[in-house]
């Protein structure tokens, strides 16, 4: 009987970032090994947002409202980011399961190609539009005269964000998610760093205000993408990018952009309601939007490392679909379901007890601090279904089934969410509070139906 490797060794491999054969080993290892530098990766995320939006928010409610409504424009950039990542993760998890590594690096080449190509397009028109974009999204005329420089010079650094999102993808379906890890906490701990510093300045250096964090974000983001950049291309690990890759191969191309259509649907869709709901905040001013801001900001904190542990199971389905183990597969979901139902649980009721504590850190303002300690008690609520459903989802996503996902966020986010958040909100007259009741019943009914047509199996055939 072969013998269990103790927790504290598999939590010191999975920093050390040992290459893993993860359609072999124990898939409570498995989990584990991928899970941890996920997790520690997404809390930096999280942590960088939360650090943000705390100095950001000693400029006032403005300044904090231009933030949310250039985050809720960019999330269409994040949202092929994301898209792309998508099928990076699952396409390279299949070619490492079949192992088949020169391959993959292929792969990444073409994922590269999109990524620039994409990220190029939409920032040019962001920055040229970035005025236009605050007013159709409702902003204050002191919002425009503040926040334009900003929402300019996030969308002229989309590219670093693009590319952050899209090797990380390919970093994680390869087995490798300390890489990922370290990207992310060079990254952002930048970000942290450079805050403070280029907002409210130092010594005789006065600062650059809102503009500063814009900044911060840009060179820190920029600086993740070289990291990520120097371990894609030094053959040190089995995924490598060498001249043998360097190759235009369009069936490829044509097999990412099917996939990445399914992933940028579903997370587009889900962002474009989010824009709506943004845009439905604005109706009850700066304040509303600034609370609405600061909920989510704090919520993220939970939420990333919950889907750093979700990420784990798209891995795991990807290299076991490609190793030809369709069961382990759907075993190592389950398993990552309960893991993550566990934490968010565990969160659920941190929030509940201290949502005022919480929102009085980041909001100094007692009418904003009000509508985010709202925000916090009720969209708690649908964590536990959350739990479930964002691991559906990303086993979804690391079969190459990204259309599944895609058709359940139309049905849930676009037909339901958006109608149900203006009825409860404008024409009930609960403003802030229908919306958070919106989300958190939408992303509860999402979670079971991702949940029933995980059951199905279809997934268990998509090709990747």
């Amino acid at each position: 009987m072969k013998k269990r490797t103790p927790f504290w060794q598999l939590l010191s491999e999975s920093i050390r970032g040992n290459e893993q054969d993860y359609t072999r080993i124990p898939i409570k290892s498995g989990i584990i090994l991928l899970a941890v530098p996920m997790i520690l990766e997404m809390i930096m995320e999280s942590l960088f947002a939360v650090v943000d939006i705390f100095f950001v928010g000693r400029l006032g409610e403005h300044a904090v409202a231009t933030v949310g409504l250039t985050e809720a424009v960019l999330t269409i950039i994040y949202s092929l980011g994301v898209g792309i990542s998508m099928a990076g993760t699952a396409m390279v998890a299949r070619r490492f399961g079949e192992k088949k590594f020169q391959r993959a690096g292929t792969v990444a080449f073409q994922l590269l190609l999109v990524g620039i190509l994409a990220s190029l397009l939409l920032g040019a028109g962001g920055y040229v539009y970035a005025g236009e974009i605050l007013s159709l999204m409702g902003a204050e005329e002191q919002v425009l005269e503040t926040g334009k420089a900003y929402t300019e010079i996030i969308f002229l650094g989309n590219t670093a964000i693009m590319l952050l999102f899209l090797i990380n993808g390919i970093f994680r379906g390869a087995g490798s998610p300390h890489l990922a890890m370290r990207a992310l906490w060079i990254s952002n701990g930048l970000n942290i760093i450079l805050d403070p510093l280029l907002i409210f300045g130092l010594g005789s250096f006065e600062g650059f205000g809102l503009v500063g964090a814009a900044w911060a974000t840009t060179l820190g983001r920029s600086l993740g993408v070289v990291y990520q950049l120097y371990h894609l291309l030094n053959g040190k690990h089995r995924l490598v990018v060498n001249r043998t890759n360097l190759k235009v191969r369009w069936e490829t191309l044509k097999k990412i952009i099917h996939i990445s259509a399914g992933g940028m649907g579903q997370f587009l869709v889900d962002s474009a309601a989010w824009i709506v709901l943004t845009r439905i905040a604005s109706e009850f001013g700066s304040a509303a939007v600034a609370g609405y801001t600061i909920a989510f900001r704090i919520l993220l904190f939970s939420l990333m490392p919950a889907w750093g542990l979700s990420a784990a199971a798209a891995t795991l389905v990807g290299q076991n679909l490609g190793a030809g183990k369709a069961f382990r597969a759907e075993i190592s979901t389950f398993l990552t379901a309960r893991y993550n139902f566990i934490f968010l649980a565990a969160v659920t009721l941190i929030y509940l007890l201290f949502a005022d504590t919480l929102a009085g850190i980041f909001a100094p303002q007692e009418d904003v601090r009000a509508i985010a300690s709202s925000g916090l008690k009720i969209t708690v609520l649908g964590y536990i279904f959350y739990a479930v459903g964002m691991v559906m989802v990303q086993a979804f996503n690391g079969a190459g089934d990204t259309r599944t996902p895609a058709y359940i966020n139309i049905g849930v986010f676009w037909l339901l969410e958006i109608p149900l958040a203006y009825l409860l909100a404008i024409t009930y007259g609960l403003e802030t509070k229908g919306i958070f009741i919106t989300i958190a019943f939408c992303h509860s009914l999402h979670a079971l139906i991702a949940l029933w047509f995980f059951r199905k199996g279809n997934w268990k055939f998509a090709k990747a």
